[in-house]
């Protein structure tokens, strides 16, 4: 049997900034149109921030999310995953508010505290339509994103009676080994979804080594009890992705990754960057799971058990 591949689209993010890109989603209905658009190009989960409509700037509030939500799950059978990692801006309380509400299939949460440097991309991006963009990115340099061993347990602990599953990013190996940790106390029940994040200043690198040393270890602590999927920040999104699926993981992509479709072109749509993913995963002789296939393999609870 063919092997299928989950291909995970993150549509907006909150790295880039809305000068960066004309085309990063902003408004509710722009993230809506851009993952129905991802899903319809072959997305099976859909990974979801929100943001304010007149400012771009990064919005974890409850009724962010609403309009979103609804939209896409009237119009695709996309699995909905809801950040647990908002900002570097934010309290873990208020990144985890509408996980909390919304019940989602699949939440996002950052295996720990770390720099994250978005600074460098002001060496590229000069002019800012918004007074909050450049302050936000030159002010990374002295924030850490904030996911300590209790903020990661309250996460776990609160949304364990929603039946949601976790997208599990892990930014460095030792993320790997706080994952198992919660493992080992039956606060993170398998199969684990391990998206490892690569390129991140304050994360691992993008070398093939690291996207190795990153599998090795994984599978070390996890046996066959885990999925693997990668991310890859910038430029080389799609060769992570396609050393990814040689290596028998998943991929995930998408303009909160990298604004990019190819070096010097930038993504017009999320779709195309799935589209992208889509050709990948079949010219080296696999599948696409579909959002039901991808529930399966991951032992998702449904959509029907969702709060939106």
């Amino acid at each position: 049997m063919v092997r299928k591949v989950i291909i995970t689209c993150a549509v907006t993010g909150s790295i880039h900034t809305p000068s960066m890109s004309p085309y990063l989603p902003v408004t509710p209905q722009e993230i809506s149109d851009a993952a129905i658009g991802a899903a319809e190009a072959g997305a099976a989960i859909i990974h979801l921030h929100a943001r304010h409509p007149e400012t771009g700037m990064p919005d974890q509030s409850i009724d962010a999310y609403e309009n979103i939500l609804s939209v896409i799950k009237q119009r695709t059978n996309a699995v909905l995953n809801i950040t647990t990692g908002g900002s570097t801006l934010m309290s873990t309380e208020e990144r985890l508010g509408p996980a909390l509400h919304y019940k989602p299939e699949v939440a996002s949460l950052n295996m720990g505290s770390m720099n994250f440097g978005l600074f460098p991309m002001l060496n590229r991006f000069k002019e800012f339509e918004y007074d909050w963009e450049e302050d936000y990115l030159r002010g990374s340099d002295d924030r850490v994103f904030k996911n300590t061993f209790k903020d990661i347990e309250m996460i776990l602990t609160k949304c364990a009676d929603n039946g949601t599953r976790f997208e599990i990013e892990c930014y460095d190996i030792g993320h790997l080994y706080t994952c198992k940790h919660f493992v080992d106390r039956g606060l993170i029940e398998g199969p684990v979804f391990i998206q490892s994040v690569f390129g991140i200043l304050g994360g691992i690198g993008q070398h093939p080594e690291d996207i190795m040393h990153m599998k090795r270890t994984a599978d070390r602590l996890f046996g066959d009890n885990y999925r693997w999927s990668v991310l890859g920040a910038g430029a080389k999104q799609m060769q992570i992705a396609a050393q990814s699926i040689m290596l028998g993981g998943n991929v995930r992509v998408g303009l909160e990754d990298s604004l990019w479709l190819r070096r010097g072109e930038l993504a017009e749509t999320n779709a195309a960057q799935v589209s992208f993913a889509v050709q990948l995963v079949r010219d080296l002789g696999f599948e696409v799971a579909t959002p039901d296939e991808a529930r399966e393999l991951l032992e998702l609870k449904g959509n029907a058990s969702v709060n939106f």
